[in-house]
């Protein structure tokens, strides 16, 4: 018999775990073809998260657990359960009921027929401001628009993946993630399947726009260097106007000997030309800090219990 295993990152989630229990217990029932386990990664949370899903686990032994030692984000509790997942598939998902559970047999139909990453794209989105919504549809086209890899649209992290698609992620072993835009960079036979978005089932979001606006950032400048490129497009354009303005100013002194007076535009040709060196200098110290990172060769994470165990984290 097959085993799907079901990872949900989990940070301050205690109002909502009851009712995602109940709604997955109800599905798991209903799908008597598969063993499941349901694998929570607790990514520090403050509250009773933990608490609750060691209750859980206590009535029903599907349910596995892995708890950080601190808080590390969402991205690193990813890779943590593909690392610890045991299925011959895995579906994440998100704690909040935003992703329903109800689609999940659609997702594992199209796996069986022979479809690795079968991914759900939003085609509504209920509970969400339009700014929020207006700020996602233009980080995907600026996505797009730099890297060579298609990127799917609209879609989170909602996914079935096949064990080859999970062996493929865990060797990607970078300290700055960005798990949406390696589910395009690996590639495999993927399937779109439409749903709508509800709100949250209970409790508050965990993403404001600064931490949204860090998550973009890390997205492009993790998976292209066009920032860099963009640098040299605008620096070398710059020098030229640059250039053809000093011959200018010269020339107009030697030929028709006006003296040059123009403090005043050279004083805002630097304020401009400085501006545009800290922009250039700013895109670099992101490419910079991120290379410093990875030469430190820390692990992603550490763990402080799996299954009731210490984890002693020697592997």
């Amino acid at each position: 018999m097959k085993k799907i295993t079901i990872i949900i990152p989990a940070y301050n989630e205690e109002e909502s775990l009851p009712f995602l229990y109940e709604r997955l217990d109800k599905l798991m029932g209903d799908m008597k073809n598969y063993d499941f386990e349901i694998l929570f990664v607790n990514d520090g949370s403050k509250d009773k998260t933990i608490s609750i899903i060691k209750e859980l686990r206590e009535k029903d032994k599907r349910i596995s657990y892995v708890d950080f030692s601190r808080n590390f984000g969402k991205e690193i509790a990813m890779i943590a359960g593909l690392d610890y997942a045991t299925g011959d598939c895995v579906i994440f998902m998100d704690a909040d009921l935003q992703d329903p559970p109800e689609l999940i047999p659609e997702l594992v139909k199209y796996w069986e027929e022979g479809y690795d990453d079968v991914y759900a794209k939003r085609r509504s989105r209920k509970g969400e401001t339009w700014l929020k919504k207006f700020t996602s549809k233009m980080y995907y086209k600026v996505l797009q628009k730099t890297t060579r890899i298609e990127i799917q649209k609209d879609t989170g992290d909602f996914r079935l993946l096949d064990r080859r698609c999970v062996n493929a992620l865990r060797k990607i072993r970078e300290s700055e993630r960005n798990t949406k835009s390696m589910f395009s960079w690996i590639g495999y036979k993927k399937k779109e399947v439409l749903y709508d978005r509800d709100p949250r089932v209970a409790g508050t979001t965990k993403w404001n726009y600064i931490k949204l606006i860090d998550l973009a950032i890390d997205g492009i400048t993790s998976f292209t260097t066009s920032p860099l490129r963009l640098s040299t497009y605008i620096a070398n354009p710059t020098f030229l106007v640059l250039f053809v303005y000093f011959i200018y100013v010269i020339a107009k002194s030697c030929i028709i000997h006006e003296a040059i007076q123009a403090f005043q535009a050279i004083i805002l040709l630097i304020l401009f030309f400085s501006g545009v060196q800290i922009l250039l200098f700013g895109i670099l110290g992101e490419y910079l800090g991120r290379i410093f990172k990875e030469t430190k060769n820390r692990p992603l994470y550490l763990v402080n219990e799996y299954n009731d165990e210490k984890e002693m984290n020697d592997k």
